[in-house]
């Protein structure tokens, strides 16, 4: 697959780096990592308004030291009772320790109450526990929340692959539910004793992802096997899988590549979403944030295009059209009509120059844009993102899936307003396969290396672009 242009990298933008292994992305994991720290903060601010009525300025600050020394927290769901009471009692000894070594040292100890400290001593471990108790009692709850479970497959029923199932099925708390196994051996030279179902052959891994809804895949299989491993990769881009490793493996062409861990277990990203955890809520709360704003801003200029379009030619006001979006799912997008046609069936031919469909006003809606900006309705809705791949008809989609390699990618997240494609020159019409190549490149160049320092550019840069640029017919 061809890259993007190095000069026009995503990657000269985005300062990220990879964050450490949470093990989990979800909503537990986000409570495993703040219920520890938030516990012992809130238990010393808890004294010092029981015992003084209010919690003054040192307190505040002490708590706030706390929180960054104990953050982020591990309030180890899968281990037993009593190896998390030691492994709180053991914190807490070198926190507390260290907290009044620098208080003594510095004199500073002095400006707190000996009987809140004295009291704190004693009460954060036990709040600590207390909140880890709490969470796993919460655990399912929390686990719920978040939808059915993802279905998952390994490939590759040998040692490592067995280990991995094993852990899986022994976890307490997991959102991954383990489908079964896929290797071309006989039965008879696979392990006789496992316990888990064989769906199939490699050859028949495609076919398995759609028919039992597969939203995980694990290959475990051996270096030497290099050839078959690019193999299956290249089969699966056609496909909105999540797919990791189970090392050690050779790859390449890496979306979001990461170290991660399932139920202990060590587990390489191949290809994943960059918006899963703290980043996914980042991106949330920025396109709601974003798409408020700017609709409230834009909402006298939504009135008159509207009226205009009304008196311009006869036509609903609004075009509606089904596209792909998260995981290739079926989605509806609004935009200003611009055409005397709304297509929206299985063959629709892209816009060119000049054509007779567009309007007098539509040809001026869709060289500034303008027809898009309903789609901030699509981003509070949920369906859409402020800044990523842009969404593609059905048609188009079925099209170009079957030509070009890795094209389903884009679709590990949300479509996009705009995105890294448009504001390097691919916005609008793309008469040939190469120009749509190119655009896919770009997609996936903002999906490897997403940020939002990238995002903020791509908007700043798609503002002063709407303006000059011709290529949008």
């Amino acid at each position: 697959m061809a890259n993007a242009p190095a000069s026009d990298s995503a990657a000269s933008f985005s300062n990220r780096s990879q964050p450490a292994s949470l093990g989990q992305d979800n909503l537990l994991s986000v409570f495993e990592l703040t219920v520890g720290p938030s516990a012992l903060v809130f238990s010393l601010w808890g004294l010092a308004y029981y015992f003084e009525g209010q919690v003054h300025a040192s307190f505040i600050i002490l708590g706030a030291l706390m929180f960054a020394l104990t953050f982020p927290g591990q309030v180890r769901l899968q281990s037993s009772i009593p190896s998390v009471c030691i492994s709180i009692v053991v914190t807490w000894a070198w926190v507390a320790g260290l907290l009044l070594f620098i208080g003594i040292a510095s004199g500073y100890i002095h400006e707190f109450s000996k009987t809140i400290l004295y009291a704190w001593l004693w009460v954060a471990p036990l709040s600590k526990l207390g909140a880890c108790l709490a969470l796993r009692a919460a655990a399912p709850t929390l686990l719920r929340l978040q939808g059915p479970k993802q279905r998952a497959i390994i490939v590759g029923m040998n040692e490592q692959g067995l280990a991995l199932a094993s852990r899986m099925s022994q976890a307490r708390y997991t959102r991954t539910e383990l489908i079964g196994f896929v290797d071309d051996r006989q039965a008879t030279r696979l392990n006789s004793s496992s316990a888990y179902r064989l769906l199939g052959t490699q050859a028949q891994l495609l076919a398995l992802v759609k028919s039992e809804r597969i939203q995980i895949i694990y290959l475990s299989l051996p270096m030497a096997s290099q050839p078959r491993i690019l193999h299956i990769l290249d089969e699966l881009k056609d496909s909105t899988t999540s797919i990791y490793f189970v090392p050690d493996m050779f790859v390449t062409d890496l979306i979001q590549a990461h170290p991660d861990s399932v139920c202990g277990m060590p587990v390489i990203s191949v290809c994943d979403t960059p918006f899963n955890g703290s980043d996914g809520a980042v991106k949330r709360l920025s396109d709601i944030v974003l798409a408020t704003l700017i609709l409230i801003l834009i909402t006298p200029l939504l009135i008159v295009i509207a009226a205009a379009i009304k008196f311009d030619s006869p036509g609903p006001v609004i075009f509606k059209q089904r596209r792909c979006g998260l995981d290739g799912d079926e989605i509806v997008v609004y935009k200003f009509r611009s055409m005397t046609v709304t297509e929206d069936g299985s063959n629709i031919t892209q816009a060119t120059q000049n054509d007779a469909r567009v309007t007098p006003l539509g040809a001026l809606l869709r060289r500034t844009s303008c027809d898009e900006l309903p789609q901030f309705i699509n981003v509070l809705q949920g369906r859409m993102s402020i800044v990523g791949p842009r969404p593609h008809a059905l048609a188009h989609n079925e099209l170009y899936r079957k030509l070009i390699k890795g094209y389903m990618v884009r679709h590990k997240v949300k479509p996009g307003i705009t995105g890294w494609a448009q504001v390097n020159g691919f916005r609008g019409e793309t008469q040939t396969l190469d120009k749509m190549q190119s655009r896919i490149d770009f997609d996936l160049d903002y999906l490897r290396n997403w940020s939002v320092r990238l995002d903020l550019y791509i908007i700043f840069k798609t503002i002063s672009l709407v303006i000059k640029d011709q290529k949008a017919y």
